[in-house]
């Protein structure tokens, strides 16, 4: 696979199912690199950014993603990595053959410097961990995530930076783009309430336009309330999966939704976007490339020295003071910035 500049790659393709991807733990060895980043699908997008890094660093070598199946797999079928083993968190690695080069993009250590060196590498890339006996550039809590793992494979060798983010360079939508609509979170501290997201979906579809709404199987009830008595919602909940999800987000003229996944698929893919954040400061995970696509609505203090917990089980009260209006009034803006 070549490390073509980000802008090259076309939308998601379909069909990419994970048994195809799915390397051979024992033939990881010289000649290859492994990197591990076994979180979920907006981890594994900020994370594109540095895996091309690491590509630029070791042309030659395969590489292969320790992560979760169905999201390697993806970006396997779109060349950003080469192959995956498959691996559902911080979990022991299978045996492998030793000799290659680890990368640590999952966290600081050790733990996650551990399992890496316990697969026998020649060399470990990470952060410093003395507690894993691992030197390395320090880690700082107060960086953007892309930054970070920018930082880190750019001083081993391997430059990229948050342009290496997209998937593709931006589409304006057509006339007959509809907005989605993404109203969960895998957590309630970061979950607008339903009936809020069902105030702005009414507006806009009141406006004209056509609502799609997506979510997991488990949030179906969540995304039945958004839709309940608009004609012009789609409600696509439990119907897509990932490579539907991306097409469904790439064909949108704007999507809305909270600081999850979804927000990174349309910050990858560079299609308009209204981020709603809370616990987490925008400065640490908001989008981090074409800052005119992306909207984010945020009533933190940036000054502060900590903000709410990410994975809470109440709203956050910094994301519970976004308003309907604020959204609606971003919504449209970027809707006419879409228009020719």
């Amino acid at each position: 696979m070549s490390a073509e500049p980000a802008t090259a790659a076309a939308a998601p393709p379909a069909g990419t199912e994970p048994d195809r991807w799915t390397v051979d733990p024992v033939t990881v060895g010289p000649g290859d690199v492994l990197v591990l980043r076994a979180l979920g699908l907006g981890d594994a997008l900020t994370a594109v950014a540095p895996l091309r890094g690491v590509r630029r660093m070791l042309p030659g070598h395969r590489l292969v993603l320790a992560a979760p199946s169905a999201v390697g797999a993806w970006l396997a079928g779109l060349g950003v990595v080469d192959g995956v083993l498959p691996v559902p968190g911080l979990v022991p690695l299978p045996p492998t053959a030793g000799g290659h080069v680890a990368v640590n993009l999952h966290g600081r250590g050790p733990r996650s410097h551990e399992l890496l060196l316990a697969s026998r590498p020649e060399r470990l890339v990470g952060f410093a961990a003395p507690e894993a006996g691992h030197d390395g550039p320090p880690w700082r809590r107060d960086e953007h995530e892309v930054h970070r793992w920018c930082r880190l494979v750019t001083g081993a060798g391997g430059p990229c930076g948050p342009e290496d983010l997209r998937l593709r360079a931006h589409r304006p939508a057509p006339g007959d783009a509809p907005v989605l609509i993404h109203p969960g979170a895998a957590s309630a501290a970061r979950r607008w309430p339903a009936e809020r997201w069902r105030e702005v979906a009414a507006a806009l579809a009141a406006d004209g336009h056509r609502i799609v709404v997506t979510g997991s199987p488990a949030e179906a009830e969540l995304a039945a309330a958004v839709v309940a008595g608009i004609d012009a919602a789609e409600n696509r909940c439990g119907a897509l999966d990932l490579d539907g999800l991306a097409r469904t987000v790439g064909a949108a003229a704007v999507v809305l939704s909270a600081d999850t996944g979804v927000a990174h698929v349309a910050t990858a893919l560079a299609v308009r976007s209204v981020v709603l954040f809370g616990p987490t400061p925008p400065s640490w995970w908001g989008p981090a490339v074409d800052p005119g696509l992306h909207t984010v609505l945020w009533h933190g203090d940036p000054a502060a020295r900590a903000w709410g917990d990410p994975h809470a089980d109440r709203l956050d009260a910094r994301l519970a003071a976004v308003t309907p209006a604020e959204v609606l009034t971003a919504a449209r803006a970027q809707l006419d910035a879409s228009r020719p």
